[in-house]
């Protein structure tokens, strides 16, 4: 680092030092810069406690804790000339306890702390003066899991820097700032540089993390939702092999669906289920765009007297804008709630089993059709 001569139009270079050799100490002085001047670190924050050591069953402390504008939770840890191996686990530790913390809590530790240091005022107040224009009542504090790190230190050991790295992906919210002390004769000089994210890099890298972490969530979650699939299908199965021999041959799957045949192929008799619905259908994609159009428009033609074998309406589904065409019937339900799943099961079976006996007279004529449209 240089300073600038402008008399003499040169630079003059800063030498770099250690908090150590110039005599200082992490709670005595780095510890006291960050705690009245938290802007440094690049944001507003609100220092509401020092040596924090209020919680159960444990006698550590952290350095420092505060709020940012957001209203979440920011634990601070310094360290002087390294920063140690474990300060990472350590941080985690604090950011656990502090997780548990109420708006009411945390106004009580504020007010300690402005009690501790003399300060005449109250933690509601300068609350609602730092959360402006919010009325106090207004203000949300450490909802969810927010809780923020910040880690200072004049040097991050690889396993610190790499750890922090990784728990982004995880989206936690952590920073580490390196701080360095220069001195020029009489006079001595600090930089807080954030080194993680990288201040080019920080909004990249947040969307990054938030990307990986809705990834895993969709993985899980499919997961999840092929376990609750094949269950379902399982309790279909056994229900639709006592009435009909349809789906005898057909196994329960981790997909939305399950079909069998009914004698003229590309013509599907399908059970689809969701979060939202069960459906019993006929699907007709025999790969020919104008083929499907026509077997679907000769059903059509006698859709009066289809639909009066169901006890339920039917949705005629042309769909122009694709290939396929379908005729269903659904119910409300979910694939989560198993508890509509009986109401589910029973409806899709009893009219699958409509479908089937209904399309079975029309299969002969539709097999002449269908060779009539071949040809032309």
């Amino acid at each position: 680092m240089f300073i600038i001569d402008k008399d003499n139009n040169r630079i003059k270079e800063l030498s770099e030092k250690t908090f150590t050799e110039l005599g200082f100490k992490e709670r005595d002085h780095l510890q006291e810069w960050i705690a009245n001047y938290p802007t440094a670190v690049g944001e507003e924050l609100l220092i509401i406690q020092k040596e924090f050591a209020g919680f159960s069953d444990t006698h550590e402390r952290l350095d420092l804790l505060a709020l940012d504008k957001e209203g979440n939770l920011v634990i601070i840890e310094n360290k002087l000339d390294d920063s140690g191996k474990d300060v990472v686990w350590q941080a985690l530790k604090y950011a656990s306890y502090c997780s548990g913390l109420t708006k009411e809590n945390i106004c009580k530790i504020y007010q300690d702390y402005l009690d501790k240091n003399r300060i005449e005022a109250k933690a509601n107040d300068r609350l609602a003066e730092f959360f402006e224009p919010l009325e106090f009542e207004e203000i949300l504090l450490n909802t969810g899991f927010t809780q923020r790190i910040i880690f200072v230190a004049a040097k991050f050991r690889k396993e610190v820097t790499s750890t922090a790295l990784w728990l982004m992906n995880y989206n936690l919210q952590i920073q580490c700032f390196k701080v360095t002390p220069y001195s020029l004769e009489n006079q001595l000089f600090l930089t807080f540089d954030q080194i993680i994210p990288t201040r080019d890099a920080e909004e990249f890298m947040i969307n990054m993390a938030e990307k990986a972490q809705t990834d895993r969530s969709a993985k899980s979650e499919l997961k999840t939702r092929h376990v609750y699939r094949k269950e379902f299908w399982d309790c279909l199965l056994e229900e639709m092999n006592k009435k009909s021999k349809l789906f005898q041959n057909i196994s329960s799957s981790k997909f939305n669906w399950i079909g069998a045949g009914m004698g003229i192929g590309g013509l599907g008799l399908n059970f689809a289920v969701s979060l939202k619905y069960g459906r019993a259908e006929i699907y007709i994609d025999k790969g020919n765009y104008d083929l499907n159009k026509n077997i679907f428009d000769h059903l059509e033609n006698n859709k009066e007297e289809i639909e009066k074998k169901f006890s339920t309406d039917l949705t005629w589904e042309r769909l122009d804008d694709k290939r396929a065409c379908r005729i269903k019937t659904e119910i409300d339900g979910s694939l989560y709630d198993k508890e509509t799943w009986d109401d589910m099961i029973k409806f899709m079976i009893k009219n699958m089993i409509t479908f089937e006996n209904t399309f079975k007279e029309y299969a002969p004529e539709l097999i002449m059709k269908i060779k009539e449209w071949n040809k032309k």
